[in-house]
């Protein structure tokens, strides 16, 4: 005889603890995200608005500032548009096909999470600076690569290469292939499907991934710093001026330029948070 013992509710099981442990415990993760979160925000904007809205909107304005944020748009354009195309080449090849070197592929695709961007920098400076493997080849038919927006994409795409694509495998895992089967065997060719079949069914997971890489791609430092050159005007992005401007006492100008990419990365958490529930939405429901 088999005895069917009712299932305590998941709201029950997260209740256990005494009320005294469950408010310290929600007490010290809000302390911790104020000090180290809304602290940190607050004082940016409120440093970027010391000298009043007229000054905050002057440094904004300045042909440097400009020129830094032009060139950070344009740099976060190049890469997400790159890794938009790797990550579904590369999620689509490891979630729907088995092949030798699979793993291998996947380990690689998450090197950049482990390699510090300063690394990835010096890597870039080690091919294509003067004495680098192709330095000589590049002087000979003057190609910059370093110190030029070349140079600067490749090392954000570097960086940011994995976000699309990881955030695509599991998806596509998930959803098998028996859609893309159905619509094979009624005729449909390999193009069609993907268009009709694939990319419907992953578009959230793919704005979601475009999302996570173009704010990595506006707030890279490391690598960037390395093979820029930092020369004003040109090859600075917004995070590199921040710095360079705060080096030189210009604590408004910094702060501004450092709020817009504050405000940049709020309106980035209120999207990603919309992606997330479009995402669980579409994700397959479980038979268990």
């Amino acid at each position: 005889m088999v005895i069917n013992r009712p299932r305590t509710s998941s709201a029950h099981d997260t209740r256990t603890e005494p009320a005294l442990v469950r408010w310290t415990l929600i007490g010290i993760a809000i302390t911790f995200l104020t000090i180290f979160v809304v602290l940190p925000l607050v004082v940016v904007f409120t440093e970027a608005f010391a000298k009043g809205a007229a000054a905050y909107f002057a440094a904004l304005s300045d042909p440097e500032a400009q020129s830094a944020i032009k060139l950070t748009l344009l740099v976060a354009a190049i890469s997400v548009s790159i890794n938009l195309v790797f990550g579904i080449i590369a999620a689509w090849a490891i979630a729907k096909f088995e092949f030798p070197g699979k793993v291998i592929l996947i380990t690689l695709i998450d090197l950049p999470f482990s390699v510090s961007p300063v690394i990835a920098g010096l890597v870039f400076v080690l091919l294509f600076g003067a004495q680098g493997y192709f330095g000589a080849w590049l002087q000979a038919h003057d190609i910059h690569i370093l110190f030029a927006v070349p140079g600067i994409a490749l090392a954000t795409t570097f960086v940011t290469f994995p976000f699309v694509a990881r955030e695509l495998i599991p998806l596509m895992q998930e959803q098998e292939t028996q859609e893309e089967e159905a619509a094979i065997s009624l005729g449909a060719s390999g193009l069609l499907t993907f268009l009709r079949i694939t990319i419907p069914n992953i578009k959230w997971g793919v704005l979601y991934g475009v999302l996570l890489c173009n704010a990595r791609a506006m707030g890279e430092f490391g690598a960037v710093s390395v093979v820029s050159g930092h020369i004003r005007g040109e090859t600075n992005t917004m995070p590199l001026l921040v710095e360079i401007l705060y080096n030189e006492y210009q604590f408004v100008a910094s702060f501004a330029i450092a709020s817009l990419l504050a405000f940049l990365a709020l309106v980035t958490l209120i999207v990603k948070t919309i992606l997330e529930s479009h995402l669980e939405e579409g994700r397959p429901v479980s038979d268990d």
